[in-house]
């Protein structure tokens, strides 16, 4: 049967890698370090997802302009000494490469920075299978929908045959905002109260299930 999408562009951070929880407690160490009240790890995971100045932003709206840099760096200082170490969800290794020799184009789009994601890509192996990537210091953040539309445009691939897979409202958002379909997993930073709202075409539990039903679906 013919493929019902050729395009299927995942985000990064708890879609394909483990790394919300390293995330929050990066994000809550550096508050501390600048004399901040450490975030709860709901409020830190809300903001998974989207580019990091903006997420701390989101998170610290009444924090005074000229500490952000501050607290970026300090952040920076606690995340990078751990995402070398950060697995991979369990089935995904075997699975990207599956999908892309099933004649999948794939794709990232992640609130990452070019220099993250490309770390994340060669620390994985993972590089070789992605068509390509858009990252949150090279156009709009999420929930906007240029990710989307970009990699759209450059890969020349059909919306109506786009697949947006993320474990956050800010996946599916930019999504909806591209005119694509979403599919959403429950594994990562955003519970499935967050995910319900964006009509997800399903939710699901692991990157094992994430692998099957696309196997079935796409």
């Amino acid at each position: 049967m013919p493929k019902q999408y050729e395009l299927l562009i995942f985000d990064w951070d708890g879609t394909l890698m483990d790394s919300a929880g390293v995330i929050v407690d990066s994000i809550q160490h550096a508050c501390e370090d600048i004399g901040l009240i450490a975030p709860s790890d709901r409020a830190a995971r809300q903001i998974i997802g989207l580019g990091l100045t903006q997420a701390l932003q989101t998170l610290l709206p009444d924090l005074p302009a000229d500490q952000y840099p501050r607290l970026v760096a300090r952040y920076r200082h606690h995340y990078l000494g751990r995402d070398a170490h950060i697995p991979l969800f369990e089935g995904v290794t075997t699975g990207i490469e599956q999908l892309h020799g099933a004649g999948f184009q794939l794709a990232v789009a992640t609130g990452k920075s070019q220099l993250g994601l490309g770390r994340a890509l060669e620390a994985s192996g993972l590089g070789a299978w992605f068509a390509g990537t858009r990252c949150a210091d090279q156009t709009h953040s999420k929930p906007h929908p240029a990710m989307v539309l970009e990699l759209i445009d450059e890969l020349d691939a059909d919306p109506a045959r786009t697949l947006v897979i993320g474990d956050t409202s800010h996946d599916l958002l930019m999504a909806s905002n591209a005119g694509v379909t979403s599919l959403g997993v429950s594994y990562g930073a955003h519970e499935p109260e967050d995910l319900y709202p964006h009509a997800p075409l399903a939710l699901l539990n692991s990157f094992l299930e994430v692998h099957a039903w696309l196997n079935t679906n796409a």
